[in-house]
């Protein structure tokens, strides 16, 4: 299956709209993990099996495990291969190139780390994200207005956040989504209104103070099917650093689940 078909599965059966962020950086693990031979890896392992059954998506944010050296790199294939199956892969990557360079970029991503979707910056144009839409089975995420308050110096800049909505508002949703932040409040409703019927994945919720029930109220297509995965790394992976871990983390996703439920329930 790709990405779209594997991402509406996963979200009716799990009745969930979380993707969960596996932002692992060794020094916020568990102590205890470190007698593995990959505690990332180990780390990762954990987290999926508890939270399978809750989570519509997992988005693992590649400078983490770029970062890590070697342990990273493996762990990154190493967790590739344990989330192979029907809940979608996100791998962040957020590059943007020339068409040369993004065909790497894609064989990379996709073919060594079986990504289901990537993560696209937009700014170099139409021609960089075609590259990647030329892999077959190949989903991006393009970043439309981020949630850090710097998304205002370009993207929110001359109304740049519009034109990129606004294009992939007429583009084919089964291939293309957008990342809007949940921080961007005033900008929600319009951003739906331009992509009516594209994926929003929404960073921003938690850590980095967005409003859970702004985002459900101004960004859902409908109560029904509201196209949106909402991501958490740090509220979710981090919720206990004992040997608990896991378990917390399952509590913590059906807890997120179950808020965003009760809001979309409210809807008209």
């Amino acid at each position: 299956m790709n990405f779209w078909d594997k991402y509406i599965q996963a979200a009716k059966c799990n009745r969930s709209q979380v993707c969960v962020g596996l932002d692992t950086d060794p020094a916020k693990i568990p102590s205890f993990l470190k007698e593995f031979r990959n505690p990332m890896t180990t780390f990762n392992r954990e987290i999926i099996e508890a939270t399978r059954d809750v989570a519509a998506a997992y988005k693992l944010n590649y400078a983490f495990y770029l970062a890590a050296g070697k342990m990273g790199m493996e762990a990154l294939e190493e967790t590739a291969n344990t989330l192979k199956g029907k809940v979608p892969v996100i791998l962040d990557v957020k590059v943007g190139d020339i068409p040369n360079t993004m065909h790497q970029y894609g064989k990379t991503f996709f073919e060594n780390y079986r990504a289901d979707a990537i993560t696209v910056n937009p700014l170099m144009g139409k021609d960089t994200i075609q590259t990647i839409l030329d892999i077959p089975k190949s989903y991006c995420f393009v970043l439309a207005v981020t949630s850090n308050p710097g998304a205002v110096d370009f993207l929110k800049a001359e109304n740049l956040h519009q034109r990129i909505a606004s294009w992939l508002g007429e583009s084919d949703e089964t291939r293309l989504g957008a990342v809007v932040g949940a921080t961007n409040t005033e900008e929600l409703a319009d951003m739906r209104r331009l992509m009516p019927k594209t994926l929003f994945l929404v960073p921003g919720i938690g850590a980095q103070g967005g409003d859970l029930d702004a985002v459900v109220r101004l960004a859902s297509m409908t109560r029904d099917d509201p196209r949106f995965l909402i991501n958490s790394s740090r509220g979710i992976i981090y919720k206990s650093d004992g040997k608990d871990f896991a378990e917390a983390a399952w509590k913590a996703t059906e807890e997120l689940r179950n808020k965003i439920q009760e809001s979309l329930s409210n809807l008209e």
